[in-house]
């Protein structure tokens, strides 16, 4: 029987919380504890498009199924029909998360202009009937992420929006600060999450550019939002879940990780990753996390070059045990060939 204090989600989203970001590919049990160790308090899935859900596609499934230990996550979903998001929130709920996310932020055009993801922006009526059908038919707590709107050149609804979202029951909202439009480029306008703060008494959490803990300080001091959210950044510094802790937490700028850091999580990270999806998926899943790992090791850049051509996982683990001893003792790692960076060579990816 498990011991673990039952999940409060009123108090977890209060208390100025890190999240782990939905995202696709990227955000799969392996990486949400990668990140939880290192200080993230709640996860979100990768999203799950609700007609492979509810077809009982095998990757759908997979993506869902929570094992012991991987609390507290959230389910994301994401579909452009009202009533197949409500079945697949029913589905969901079996798995036991934390609660459930819904996907209204998505720029992608594949999945925008379906209607799902970021196309909800575009009917904001609908939106809210949609969440207001999901509150009824679960027992969790909904909440839903989204985006200021869909073009700077409207007019745009996230703070009337909030408020109608709450109206119908949601729990809490997470606003990237972007348009759909912008889909990454531009700065985000944390501002947008401040304004929709102060019209609601749901939680309300920033996300979008926030990169690190000097980002985090100042998403929450500026907006008075509830917590952040950290995506990209994560992939390449998961370390950015403590250093934001440490920042939040005690006023404390939290130091860099060690070289020793950075081969522990390469290697812990793949070794996790072979268990879960195989060898040769693993060794070559993991090529884009390795520009992030190993950014600013001396010969960073022969490494990343090294890794990118070499499939057997047992060779990798060699190479980053004698790359993690050469920098331990002053020197250059060398790329299989037993060559050295060059002068020319940029040291850091």
């Amino acid at each position: 029987m498990s011991t673990a204090k039952p999940f409060d989600f009123d108090l977890a989203f209060q208390e100025r919380a890190i999240f782990l970001a939905p995202m696709e590919d990227v955000s799969d049990a392996v990486f949400r504890k990668l990140c939880r160790d290192r200080g993230a308090d709640l996860c979100v899935t990768e999203f799950v498009n609700v007609e492979g859900l509810l077809r009982g596609c095998k990757g759908a499934a997979h993506k869902i199924k929570l094992e012991e230990g991987d609390h507290p996550t959230a389910i994301q979903i994401y579909g452009s029909d009202s009533e197949r998001l409500a079945e697949a929130a029913e589905v969901a709920e079996r798995s036991e998360p934390a609660w459930i996310d819904v996907n209204c932020g998505c720029w992608v055009p594949k999945i925008a202009r379906r209607g799902a993801g970021a196309g909800w922006l575009r009917e904001p009526d609908l939106m809210v009937e949609m969440a207001a059908m999901l509150v009824k038919r679960v027992s969790l707590p909904v909440t839903i992420k989204t985006r200021i709107g869909w073009s700077l050149k409207d007019e745009l609804p996230i703070v009337e929006l909030a408020k109608r979202l709450e109206g119908v029951g949601v729990r809490a909202l997470t606003v990237h600060c972007r348009t759909a439009e912008m889909g990454h480029s531009g700065k985000a306008d944390w501002s947008w999450a401040g304004r929709a703060k102060a019209a609601v008494s749901m939680p309300v959490i920033v996300n979008g550019d926030v990169n690190g803990a000097d980002e985090a300080e100042e998403a929450i001091a500026t907006t008075g939002c509830n917590g952040v959210m950290v995506g990209r950044r994560a992939i390449e510094h998961p370390w950015v879940m403590r250093e934001i802790r440490a920042r939040l937490d005690r006023g404390e700028t939290h130091a860099p990780p060690t070289p020793e850091e950075r081969f522990g999580l390469a290697r812990e990270h793949l070794q996790a990753a072979i268990d879960e999806r195989g060898e040769l998926r693993a060794a070559r899943a993991l090529r884009r996390y390795y520009p992030g790992y190993l950014h600013g090791l001396p010969g960073a850049g022969i490494m990343r070059r090294t890794l990118n051509v070499t499939d057997e996982t047992a060779r990798v683990f060699d190479l980053f045990d004698t790359w993690e001893a050469r920098i331990l003792r002053g020197e250059t790692p060398l790329d299989a060939s037993g060559a050295v960076e060059s002068a020319v060579s940029p040291s850091a990816p």
